[in-house]
């Protein structure tokens, strides 16, 4: 099972797509993709944008797609006020399943961007977002924050009761978590590590697949959520991209329990579906 052709969708999930309407081209609207998924019978997709909530959309989408989960989160960056906890607030009221620290405006890619710290400290706008994705059990992604300000939230946010901790992308820039970071992190406070495609030349990134298949393997699919983070016009498609990830895996070595259990499992337990 090792051709793209052969590869069955059924039942799986992506939880790092990009759509339109955003503030830059996408590859298709959540419509679109949402009827391409419940087609090949994938299970869910969760929608993100950079620059605002997609709960919103998502619910009307699911209304129009019955047959497929359709989620959405907020990002925290500087188009939503940045680490803003009256915008958390109201996205999980209205539904968010993932707030994700910040990704475009985080200090990591900009210069005076968004950082978790204030005087050395995490900052009191940090500890109350944390405190409303506890008492929401909703999701925290670690956005593109360093690995530094990722291994001091991850502990903060255990203390605070967030209970679904994922770390957006581990190994794309400007994340680059060392593997030896990421298994002290799945042993102490047993994250989950969210491998994207598009770190790879696939999807326009640097790493080898075989070195992301490698880090896969030494941290443990136990612990690991494959997406795509697709929707870039001169990629290919999310399912398209899904296909290819899962075919490379089985090419890798992963057996189809190992690769049902990053593709289905794992996405469905964060989600609350199993």
């Amino acid at each position: 099972m090792t051709e793209n052709a052969e590869i069955e969708l059924t039942g799986t999930i992506d939880l790092h797509v990009h759509t339109s309407p955003d503030v830059k081209a996408r590859k298709m609207d959540d419509l679109e993709l949402a009827r391409m998924a419940a087609n090949q019978g994938m299970r869910a997709i969760l929608l993100k944008s950079h620059c605002t909530l997609t709960a919103d959309r998502a619910y009307l989408v699911q209304k129009v797609v019955p047959n497929i989960k359709v989620f959405g989160g907020l990002a925290l960056n500087l188009a939503v006020g940045g680490i803003n906890p009256f915008a958390v607030e109201a996205a999980l009221q209205m539904g968010a399943v993932e707030i994700w620290m910040p990704t475009i405006s985080a200090a990591s890619e900009i210069e005076g961007g968004l950082a978790i710290f204030s005087d050395g400290h995490i900052s009191d706008n940090v500890f109350s977002v944390l405190k409303l994705i506890a008492e929401s059990d909703a999701i925290l992604g670690t956005g593109h924050l360093s690995s530094a300000e990722i291994s001091t939230l991850v502990p903060a946010a255990r203390d605070l009761g967030v209970r679904k901790i994922l770390i957006t992308h581990p190994e794309h820039p400007p994340v680059n978590m060392p593997p030896g970071l990421q298994e002290e992190l799945r042993d102490r406070y047993a994250v989950l590590f969210e491998r994207c495609l598009i770190t790879t030349p696939f999807g326009g990134g640097h790493l080898p697949f075989g070195s992301l298949a490698q880090v896969i393997r030494r941290v443990g699919p136990e612990t690991t959520i494959i997406s795509t983070d697709f929707g870039q016009p001169q990629n290919p498609s999310p399912l398209e991209g899904l296909t290819y990830f899962i075919a490379h895996l089985h090419k890798h070595g992963f057996s189809y329990n190992e690769i049902n259990r990053m593709s289905r499992e794992n996405p469905a337990h964060i989600l609350g579906l199993s």
